[in-house]
């Protein structure tokens, strides 16, 4: 391509890997709404080293300009939809060695924020995971008890930090399934099956509305000297 993207270093992180990261991103945070709507952030903030910064810095605005197109048409593609505007910014940080890039994102709709809830239903029961290690059995003592003669006492086990999920079968007798495929430990994406005996339990990772707050990604843009 005749663009920023075909620009290409010696050494240091490259343009289509920050765009590689930036569709990562968004599939990994794709929440569904309902059968017709998967929202996804909206707000992208590019964590690089000082040096790749630098690097991307003297690119100016057409890297950002080509990376918000390229997240439309990935959203696209995929069916995705934005909570509010897309803002992509860029930002150096100390403390990632040089070729590797780390990306935060946030989905902001009016003057608000959206945050990510991982949840999971069964029975007409929606179970909010609000500790980093939930446990699911038959057992009065489990995190979510199932009445399932075919399920363990402490069955398997849900592990969430908030962006990612895990789930790990926790030696049951008769095992743990994951959209029909029987696992030992799997991470989980949201609309995931987990079969435990006869019990189906859905894992989801939906949108929270939360206060609004600074503009943390407005700020590092024009540190960058770029608009959005």
């Amino acid at each position: 391509m005749n663009s920023a993207f075909a620009k290409t270093f010696r050494s240091g992180i490259q343009p289509v890997e920050i765009a590689s990261a930036l569709r990562r991103e968004m599939d990994t945070k794709a929440a569904v709404v309902s059968r017709d709507r998967i929202i996804v952030p909206s707000t992208f903030l590019v964590h690089l080293s000082g040096d790749d910064a630098t690097a991307m810095h003297g690119l100016g605005s057409a890297l950002l300009d080509e990376l918000n197109v390229l997240v439309a048409d990935h959203a696209r593609a995929q069916g995705y939809s934005f909570a509010g505007p897309v803002n992509i910014a860029l930002e150096a940080d100390e403390k990632l060695a040089t070729g590797t890039v780390r990306v935060e994102s946030s989905a902001t709709s009016g003057g608000g924020r959206v945050t990510w809830q991982a949840v999971i239903s069964t029975g007409g029961a929606r179970h909010v995971l609000a500790k980093s290690r939930t446990i699911i059995g038959r057992g009065s003592d489990a995190d979510i008890t199932i009445n399932d003669s075919g399920s363990s006492r402490k069955h398997a086990e849900v592990l969430w930090d908030g962006d990612h999920a895990m789930l790990r079968d926790l030696g049951s007798t008769n095992g743990t399934k994951l959209n029909g495929q029987r696992v030992r430990e799997a991470q989980l994406s949201s609309g995931m099956v987990i079969t435990i005996g006869r019990t189906d339990l859905t894992f989801q990772v939906v949108p929270v509305s939360a206060p609004a707050r600074g503009r943390r990604g407005d700020d590092a843009t024009r540190a960058f000297g770029v608009n959005p």
